[in-house]
């Protein structure tokens, strides 16, 4: 509904009497799309305690990303369920930028790799271990494509301290791009700039709201004309399972690369190689080079994986399953 759009706040959507559903059970984004909720009103509230209390009230029906540390007072909620529809989960990735010194040095990257631990990310982050999965895997834990080779996830600091030298890090200032407004990545940027102190780099954390993050981070220039050095994100890990969609090991540089700007003819070479490839065996082969190549350069550090359940009013029925929310086939009885 155009006339009530307000970005930020509020985005409402009416059923469409004229479409006719395909007539099959619906099966993620494919199968019949049967809409059984005539209106739905997706409300943007920054605070998390205002949502959770709101759900428990019956004052909302779904909260999409409630914070782990609320899960206990939801569970407790007689009127509310905890599920997780996107059983594959997150994956938060550390990225660097290819285009600015210091990153634009191999050693300065490896150094970051070596300074960081990815269990400190996910403790931070997540805290609860049942939530969470400590893993190198770029193309994701638990796909045809996971491997560990790399990366250990854990620290090295003296290693990182010589990489630094090597390098010839002279101090540069290392400008993070810190979204304020969203923990789930809020976390990142607080334990990244600490570890990075740890080994004697210059960081500024440069606190915005996510929507400013997204807008910077398109910026090629130096940090001090407006662009970065350095970002964290969290993507649904379905984006990341096979080498060709996952953006973070594109290799094309500033023209038609992703976001940090990676170019590297050998990871390109690898990657045609493996859209070529039709033999599975072949396929992992491939992507298990790709992911040392990766760490080799560093495209970017994986921060780990995690789950996040939904919430909603046990009046909701038949929601869909998938990496994203989905509100076809959908029923509310009360």
């Amino acid at each position: 509904m155009t006339a009530e759009f307000q970005p930020g706040v509020k985005a409402a959507y009416e059923k469409n009497p004229d479409y006719v559903s395909r007539d099959e059970p619906s099966d993620g984004t494919g199968g019949g799309k049967v809409v059984k909720i005539g209106r739905y009103e997706w409300i943007s509230v920054p605070d998390f305690q205002i949502a959770t209390n709101a759900i428990v009230n019956d004052e909302i029906d779904y909260f999409e990303v409630p914070p782990h540390d609320h899960h206990p007072m939801l569970a407790r909620a007689s009127n509310v369920e905890l599920t997780d529809y996107n059983t594959l989960g997150f994956s938060g990735m550390c990225r660097m930028n290819w285009l600015v010194p210091p990153f634009d040095r191999p050693e300065i990257r490896q150094a970051v790799l070596h300074a960081v631990n990815q269990k400190d990310w996910l403790d931070t982050q997540i805290g609860n271990p049942d939530y969470y999965k400590i893993t190198p895997a770029i193309f994701v834990a638990g796909t045809p494509f996971e491997s560990a080779v790399g990366w250990s996830t854990k620290a090295d600091t003296a290693k990182a301290r010589e990489l630094l030298k090597q390098g010839g890090y002279k101090g540069e200032q290392i400008t993070i791009l810190h979204a304020t407004d969203a923990p789930i990545i809020t976390a990142l940027g607080t334990v990244t700039a600490e570890a990075l102190r740890s080994i004697g780099m210059n960081v500024s954390l440069l606190a915005m709201d996510w929507g400013s993050v997204v807008a910077r981070r398109a910026k090629q220039s130096m940090p001090a004309e407006g662009g970065w050095s350095l970002y964290h994100s969290t993507w649904a890990s379905a984006d990341l399972v096979n080498p060709i969609g996952n953006a973070c090991v594109n290799g094309k540089g500033k023209n038609g690369g992703f976001f940090g700007w990676v170019e590297d003819a050998e990871l390109e070479r690898l990657r045609d190689n493996f859209a070529r490839t039709a033999a599975s065996p072949d396929q992992k082969a491939l992507a298990d080079k790709i992911q040392a190549r990766a760490y080799e350069v560093v495209t970017h550090v994986p921060t780990g994986q995690y789950n996040q359940p939904a919430a909603t009013r046990k009046a909701l029925k038949d929601i869909v399953r998938a990496p994203v929310p989905l509100f076809w086939n959908v029923d509310k009885t009360g």
